[in-house]
């Protein structure tokens, strides 16, 4: 444990953020909210000037920053990385973190131009992965040459640690939430072709082109159109 007064406060605040970062696992948070956070628990912990999330898309093959607290919209808006290009695009490939004293200098990193013009000096990059799988890096960048000590990395790999299993779990509850989504809508659907059938005396497959045709005409989803027939039918129903 660190022993003067300054490096014990530092240590303390470093255990806030990953305490911080652990809560996300389980706060039932929407993604964007996620990554979000992560990237401003980063920033703070490690002084950062830039701190960037980016995640693997996983048809693609390439990293796409999802969440920064930089205000630039050119870093912001700079081109996705293959796998194994770029220093970020290394990290994902290799799955071990690398540190860089100046990005503006050294030829793995794409975008020295960007670097140069937003003065971005070192980097900390690590990876982000869920039980050996990588599914993105964790960049820290600061303001002038600096030197990572092996303390700030290894606290920087335990937040992008606990950081993959929180967006994992983010990930998961919007599967799940979709899955539902997706089963009602074809639950309300096939209630109102039912219903469209019997009223119209139609086949069902023809019910639910009418459905369809609705949907597309009036620029509404077929779940709205279903559910204003499903409505118009309890209403006829309560008053006969």
């Amino acid at each position: 444990m660190p022993g003067t007064k300054q490096s014990y406060q530092l240590y303390l605040k470093h255990i806030q953020a990953l305490s911080k970062v652990a809560n996300l696992i389980t706060s039932g948070l929407y993604l964007g909210e996620v990554l979000r956070l992560i990237v401003s628990v980063t920033a703070e912990i490690m002084h950062s000037k830039v701190c960037s999330l980016m995640l693997i898309d996983p048809d693609k093959q390439e990293l796409v920053v999802k969440a920064t607290q930089s205000i630039s919209e050119r870093y912001n808006k700079k081109p996705n990385l293959k796998l194994g290009e770029g220093i970020a695009g290394i990290v994902a490939k290799e799955n071990k973190p690398i540190c860089v004293l100046d990005v503006r200098k050294d030829k793995r990193y794409l975008n020295r131009d960007i670097a140069e013009d937003e003065g971005l000096y070192s980097l900390a990059s690590v990876p982000l992965a869920v039980k050996g799988k990588v599914i993105g890096v964790l960049n820290c960048y600061t303001s002038q040459k600096h030197k990572f000590t092996k303390h700030e990395l290894d606290i920087l790999s335990a937040v992008a640690s606990q950081a993959a299993v929180a967006i994992e779990n983010a990930e998961l509850a919007l599967r799940a939430h979709s899955a539902e989504e997706a089963l009602l809508n074809r639950k309300l659907i096939e209630r109102a072709k039912e219903i469209l059938s019997q009223e119209a005396n139609i086949l069902p497959g023809e019910a639910y082109r009418l459905i369809q045709k609705q949907s597309m005409d009036k620029r509404k989803s077929m779940r709205e159109i279903a559910e204003a027939i499903i409505l118009a039918q309890d209403i006829k129903t309560k008053k006969s």
